[in-house]
């Protein structure tokens, strides 16, 4: 019998942004829908709006459904929410804000009830998104907040996996946010992510410095002296391979990112500035939470919304990358899973073959 394709849960992001866009145009392989099932969590009107907008997507037909449990195998499902009144392309407005919100509250709820497998985010405008009920600063808060574990912002390419210790923060409250124990456990769940989620058996991090040239010795900064190395040196007495602290200039620019499975990086832009650069069309990855999370590794973009001109490649490699990371976890949680019940079952599935082999044959 034929595995079933995985549920992929894709929540529309700002309707006036080019969410839909990428969405639509990723959708619209037919290949997509042999790989996953996917199911849309957003407005009607906006999907309709973008479908006659956009080239050749005349025909492109959604299949509607109340739940992601109704999802139909070989169609591109849409589950009805975060309707607004008008789309306006290019607008930040407080209408498209509540959609957005609205329409990621509904996929993250199925995706705890287990109706869909994993969640896929457009991007969505941060500002307009706040509200009485919602205060986050963006879809990794929200989510750690949601689901169990302690999220990690994880960018992944084929070629790079950058992890963030602070996310979005000002630049004024980095040095305060960082401290031993908290790169030490974020070293613990990059460790778990790149084991379980990307199958790599015994990873190598990189953790970046946090003041140029590491510091100096003390010159220009006394944190990797006090916090860093320390972080580091209490990791790899855990048995964590965590290199570092390293110039992020020199990381970069030498190419010696590549000698590692993964990097830890101080704060938001130290991280995503190099991967962008090396990675255009990588992937947003939430590690450490009991479901999986990806999206594009770009905003609503509102300068070139609603002129067909948005690339879907990051909207693709998020989805390929929600299939895959499910699909390691599911791997390494039956690989690692208590050897002696699984040596019983497999002796008395044995035993019960060979019994049914001896059987004599007016028996059978």
């Amino acid at each position: 019998m034929s595995e079933q394709k995985l549920k992929i849960g894709i929540a529309q992001g700002d309707p006036n942004g080019i969410g839909w866009e990428v969405i639509l145009k990723a959708l619209a392989d037919t290949r997509m829908t042999e790989l996953c099932t996917p199911v849309i969590y957003g407005s009607p009107r906006a999907a309709e709006h973008y479908r006659k907008l956009l080239a050749g997507m005349e025909e492109a037909a959604l299949n509607p459904v109340v739940s992601g449990h109704e999802a139909r195998s070989g169609k591109v499902n849409l589950v009805a929410c975060g309707e607004v009144e008008q789309v306006t392309p290019g607008q930040a407005t407080p209408e498209a804000g509540r959609a957005a919100v609205e329409a990621l509250r509904r996929a993250t709820q199925e995706l705890k009830e287990g109706r869909i497998d994993a969640l896929v985010t457009a991007p969505f405008d941060k500002e307009t998104v706040q509200s009485d009920d919602f205060r986050h600063t963006g879809h990794t808060e929200f989510l750690g907040a949601e689901l169990e574990g302690e999220p990690l912002m994880v960018l992944c390419s084929d070629i790079l996996r950058v992890g963030l210790v602070t996310k979005h923060i000002p630049v004024s409250e980095i040095s305060r946010s960082i401290s031993r124990e908290k790169i030490v456990r974020d070293l613990q769940t990059m460790r778990r992510t790149l084991i379980e989620d990307f199958g790599i058996v015994e990873p190598r991090i990189a953790v970046m410095a946090l003041n140029p040239h590491a510091g100096d010795g003390g010159l220009l900064g006394t944190e990797e002296e006090e916090i860093i190395k320390p972080a580091i040196v209490e990791a790899y007495g855990q048995g964590i391979l965590a290199f570092g602290p390293f110039a992020a200039d020199g990381l970069f620019a030498g190419g010696g990112y590549a000698r590692y499975d993964g990097i830890l990086a101080m704060y938001h832009d130290q991280g995503l500035a190099p991967f962008k650069s090396l990675s255009p069309d990588g992937v947003n990855f939430t590690a450490g939470l009991s479901k999986v999370r990806t999206s594009p590794d770009h905003g609503t973009a509102f300068d070139i919304a609603g002129q067909d001109k948005a690339d879907a490649q990051s909207m693709r490699n998020a989805i390929y990358a929600a299939i895959d990371i499910v699909g390691h976890r599911r791997a390494w949680a039956r690989w690692s899973a208590d050897p002696l019940p699984r040596a019983e079952r497999e002796r008395n599935n044995r035993d019960s073959s060979a019994r049914e082999q001896t059987r004599p044959e007016r028996e059978k």
